[in-house]
């Protein structure tokens, strides 16, 4: 891939002057993103946008929190809870497994979803190849999974983050540009910022899949691994603050025009959407056959920028947790990373529902939510370890609520999962 023509778009330039925040946007907006604003605004028009309002404004502040503690002390976030919170160790290994149990299921559902998205785009110009559904399928996904532990064996952070950038500037562009042609009503984008439940089956699960897809624990765990390999120090504190500010708005204006192109298109007609061709059909009514490629673009932009980030999540959390550093280079790295590759074909393998796997699976990635948040309170909230930077009112106000929110959808996940059974 040519770097330099990359760098040289205006928007990819934009893009990389997030710096680390284009990892938030890749871990966050991916098809587990994509396929709880598509069912939510097809099912429920814009209901659930105080929900993701919600989501992107607690994000931003736990960005800004776990960056700022990284800055200021020179740890990272496993390190410094294993080293300055009670029991800080036992923490520290049930949040590397709360958060490899739902980054690896979340693969396995872009995997999935990635791959179909991949045969519906042969399919409409190969007919012939439906009757190969589940061999194609199969062969897609291990060619993309292949293709993107490739790059990972042989790639540094900055040739990963400019890689990364690439795939989220195709998304962001996709949903962008099918937004401006298809616009829900106003009165009903008002309406969705009124806190509302949809009292139907599945409305709790949907709010817990979006919280669990938008506040991603991984997220702002990482956050310090990747600030340190963009090179940033305590100098670098109000970029930290602007970059993660951001991210967030990014991450909810290209959610947000998801939901709303699904709620302009398909909300009200009684249309369900149970495949990955159902998605594509949301933007058909308007753009015909145009829709597929538009579409498609953006969810597979939003399915490649995913999986960068979950294949590196695991082996940098436990290399965190160890001695606090980002090293992409171990054999320990290449190993789990490979590992998450071959759990990722699950649905591929087993022909499986990506859209349901994709959606439960952001369920699961809330329940560690609230243990992040404790952590980051207690550690900047340290006098000895932040000196002048320790928490202020408002700060402590925010990751208070954040909190709050965070149990509030657990406990929505945990009766959505029980009333699924």
């Amino acid at each position: 891939m040519d770097q330099t023509n990359i760098s040289s778009n205006p928007l990819v330039r934009l893009l990389l002057a997030l710096g680390p925040g284009i990892m938030a946007i890749g871990y966050t907006i991916g098809t587990g993103s994509v396929t709880s604003m598509i069912v939510a605004g097809s099912t429920f028009g814009m209901q659930l946008l105080w929900v993701l309002s919600l989501s992107c404004f607690f994000s931003w502040i736990l960005m800004n929190a776990y960056g700022t503690y990284s800055l200021v002390t020179g740890d990272t976030a496993l390190y410094g809870i294993k080293k300055h919170v009670k029991f800080g160790a036992i923490i520290s290994i049930l949040i590397i497994v709360g958060i490899t149990i739902g980054q690896w299921n979340s693969l396995i559902g872009i995997l999935g979803i990635t791959a179909n998205a991949l045969y519906e785009v042969v399919v409409v110009f190969i007919p012939e190849a439906a009757s190969y559904s589940y061999s194609l399928v199969l062969a897609i996904a291990i060619m993309i999974i292949g293709l993107m532990y490739l790059i990972l064996w042989q790639g540094s952070y900055t040739y990963m983050e400019r890689v990364l950038t690439f795939f989220v500037a195709i998304m962001g562009l996709s949903f962008i540009l099918s937004l401006f042609i298809v616009l829900p009503a106003p009165a009903q984008i008002a309406k969705g910022l009124l806190p509302t439940i949809p009292d139907v089956p599945g409305g709790k699960m949907l709010v817990a899949a979006f919280v669990g897809t938008t506040m991603a624990a991984a997220t702002f765990l990482s956050r310090p691994l990747f600030l340190k390999g963009k090179g940033w120090t305590i100098d670098n504190l109000k970029d930290q603050r602007r970059d993660s500010l951001w991210a967030a708005l990014l991450i909810f204006f290209i959610s947000a025009s998801i939901m709303a192109i699904a709620a302009g298109t398909v909300y009200g007609t009684g249309a369900s959407i149970t495949r990955v061709l159902d998605m594509v059909g949301t933007l058909e009514p308007i753009l015909g056959k145009f829709s597929v490629a538009i579409f498609l673009i953006g969810t597979l932009g939003a399915g490649l920028s995913s999986v960068f980030p979950i294949l590196m999540i695991t082996p940098i959390l436990i290399a965190d947790y160890r001695q606090g550093e980002l090293d992409i280079k171990s054999s320990q790295f290449k190993v789990i990373a490979g590992l998450a590759c071959l759990v990722g074909l699950t649905v591929p393998i087993f022909g499986a529902n990506p859209i349901n796997a994709q959606i439960l699976s952001q369920v699961f990635n809330v329940f560690v939510l609230p243990l992040v948040i404790i952590a980051i309170i207690i550690l900047l909230n340290r006098k000895e370890l932040m000196g002048q930077h320790k928490a202020s009112i408002i700060m402590n106000v925010g990751l208070v609520l954040s909190l709050v929110f965070a149990c509030i959808v657990s406990y929505t996940g945990i009766v959505a999962i029980i009333e699924s059974l």
